[in-house]
């Protein structure tokens, strides 16, 4: 299969090509059916290394089924390798959930989002700054909890978030480096705080902006420390509720798109509407879009990755940047960037096809056309 379009290049940006498809691989050249996309743009399916659910379902389930939906409603989306989150729990219901990844993973059929990981966004938060994440099951950074979780989840925990300002969060951190990747987050850690963490081996922040100390000219927080880190990349919900437009265009350029990993953050609501919902074990009501817990506090997201990325581009992200942010740097981030994440050859044919809209034209799961049409 060749494809003509517009080709994503994270370096060049956009450019007019033909990409080749044999089988479920990208390729240097092939003599198989030709498709003229004219100026739709061809893209890397994105990769959303940090969203709770959608359609009904969440990762927290602890089932095969919930897997099953998350992954068939993402693809649909052109989110073609997920890496869902886990929320605060009591240790059985965190084992549950690493579980059914690992069993999902065993038997996962050729439809659906491909499971790349998951992420356990707690249990080791500041309480104070919990925001949707029950208090009660809270705890402190434990390694041996965490390297009990990896296993049972058969290798597929691929980042936890921890508060550094915790006792005994930098010696988890020191530690954690060997099993997944570390980020900080649902954190009230100060600027000092913060750079003890990435000096002991954190390497991600936990959806920038939200769950931490505003940024402030004499408290630069965690957010301050983030930018002086040039090893360090920020996770960014961009979609128009979690961080206001002005914000996000800060984020792209204070940090540059290199720097930036576009999450979508949903929750189960996303896909159904208005209503009232579960998150983790408390209750979410949906308004307009708009998902908040018993507090008030914003409880996830009701938008997908693919909708993430078409906001950021309308609040003046260049669309190239925003597709590094959803594409690029989440695989690289995971450590599959060598399978995921561009249209070199020798990567997974999972692609997006979009209009000039950004609307979404087709979805190409391992070579072949699984939603839409070319």
């Amino acid at each position: 299969m060749r494809l003509t379009g517009q080709l994503f290049d994270p370096q060049r940006g956009f450019r007019p090509g033909t990409l080749c498809v044999e089988g479920d691989t990208i390729v240097p050249q092939t003599m198989g059916e030709a498709h003229d996309l004219g100026n739709c743009y061809l893209i890397p399916g994105l990769t959303d290394l940090h969203f709770h659910g959608c359609a009904g379902a969440d990762a927290s389930d602890g089932g095969e089924e919930a897997l099953a939906r998350l992954a068939d409603y993402q693809l649909r989306r052109g989110v073609t390798q997920i890496c869902p989150a886990v929320m605060t729990l009591p240790r059985a219901g965190l084992l549950a959930a690493c579980r059914a990844a690992a069993q999902y993973a065993a038997h996962a059929g050729a439809m659906g989002a491909e499971l790349v990981g998951l992420n356990l966004e707690g249990p080791f938060l500041a309480p104070e700054k919990r925001g949707a994440q029950r208090a009660d099951w809270l705890q402190k950074p434990d390694l041996t909890l965490l390297a009990e979780l990896a296993a049972a989840s058969g290798g597929l925990v691929k980042l936890v978030t921890v508060a550094p300002e915790l006792p005994g969060a930098l010696g988890f951190i020191r530690g954690a480096r060997a099993l997944c990747r570390v980020s900080i987050g649902h954190t009230a850690a100060d600027y000092a705080a913060a750079q003890a963490a990435f000096e002991a081996g954190a390497a991600q922040v936990t959806h920038l902006f939200n769950a931490m100390p505003p940024f402030h000219h004499r408290r630069p927080g965690v957010i301050g420390a983030a930018a002086d880190r040039s090893g360090v990349v920020c996770e960014l919900i961009a979609d128009g509720v979690h961080v206001h437009p002005a914000a996000v265009r800060a984020a792209f350029r204070l940090l540059g798109p290199e720097r930036v990993i576009l999450i979508s953050d949903s929750m189960r609501a996303a896909g159904l509407g208005d209503g009232t919902y579960d998150l983790g074990g408390q209750t979410v009501t949906v308004e307009n879009g708009r998902a908040t817990g018993p507090d008030g506090a914003l409880a996830g997201s009701c938008a997908d990755l693919m909708e993430c990325l078409r906001r950021a581009v309308s609040f003046g992200v260049p669309l190239a940047h925003a597709v590094t942010a959803a594409a690029v740097n989440p695989a690289k981030a995971l450590g599959i960037y060598d399978r995921f994440g561009s249209l070199d050859p020798g990567k997974a044919a999972n692609l997006a096809v979009l209009n000039e809209d950004l609307t979404l034209r087709a979805v190409i799961l391992r070579g072949e056309v699984v939603h839409g049409a070319l």
